[in-house]
């Protein structure tokens, strides 16, 4: 067992569907789901991080403990700064961030990448990736690809098709080359606090600001993250009308 924490940034104005943390999923609200899920991993502690009092009332009721942060941050790793600054935690401690946009992330994923973060000593920063398995997620944009070397190391994150295999024959047929593991990245991370206090000093980076990800801010300034490899492939969190009606639906149907 590791001590690490957890850290769910919840914000009330997203632009493509405000209050979000707040939409009843199966008679809860969103961040009632994600608190849970927290809960139930590994965790020592899970913090509820927001800039609304509507989302820190709710977070209360479920018996949280909610810090409130600014309303200008421009990322939900400044938000963790912030917390872990108020807080006042130690310069190792690891700290998980769930997303309070997945209310069903599984809890082993939130142990496994705290677990690999707490094994790799010269890593500030962990992440998760899963084997690619076909054409379309390859080469989608939105689908962010991670390239690593030899010791699990990221080398570099890109929404391109990375890595491009030169000798591969031309794609007619739209399947992946052969003989390659193809990785797609999982957008949940564990950091130390004194990565978190680095991170927040440092401008974004050209790389960062061509790819938007924000992950690169980091490699270019020579941290390691570690990529931890799952077959456990978390549901798609919730950012749009459709997904929340989809997620919706799939917890209705569970609970019934």
């Amino acid at each position: 067992m590791i001590d690490f924490s957890v850290i769910i940034p919840a914000r009330y104005a997203s632009s493509r569907l405000p209050g979000k943390p707040l939409l009843m999923l199966a008679g809860q609200p969103m961040l009632a789901h994600v608190y849970q899920r927290a809960c139930a991993s590994e965790a020592k502690r899970v913090v509820i991080a927001t800039d609304d009092e509507r989302i820190a009332e709710v977070g209360v009721g479920l018996g949280a403990q909610v810090c409130m942060t600014s309303s200008t941050h421009a990322s939900g790793t400044d938000r963790l700064q912030e917390v872990v600054s108020q807080l006042d935690w130690y310069a190792d401690e690891i700290v998980v961030n769930v997303q309070g946009d997945e209310p069903q992330i599984p809890p082993k994923l939130i142990n496994q990448v705290a677990h690999h973060l707490a094994a790799e000593p010269n890593a500030g920063m962990a992440t998760l990736a899963e084997p690619i398995q076909d054409y379309a997620t390859w080469v989608n944009p939105n689908a962010v690809k991670v390239a690593l070397n030899a010791a699990g190391m990221a080398l570099y994150f890109s929404r391109a098709p990375l890595p491009w295999v030169r000798d591969a024959p031309p794609n007619t047929q739209q399947s992946l080359p052969e003989n390659f593991p193809f990785y797609r990245h999982l957008g949940l991370y564990a950091y130390r606090v004194h990565l978190l206090n680095q991170f927040v000093t440092w401008p974004p980076a050209p790389l960062e600001m061509a790819e938007q990800l924000e992950q690169l801010r980091a490699l270019y300034q020579g941290v390691g993250i570690y990529v931890g490899i799952t077959h456990q492939s978390p549901p798609a969190g919730i950012d749009t009308w459709d997904d929340y009606q989809r997620v919706k639906q799939a917890l209705e149907s569970t609970s019934a």
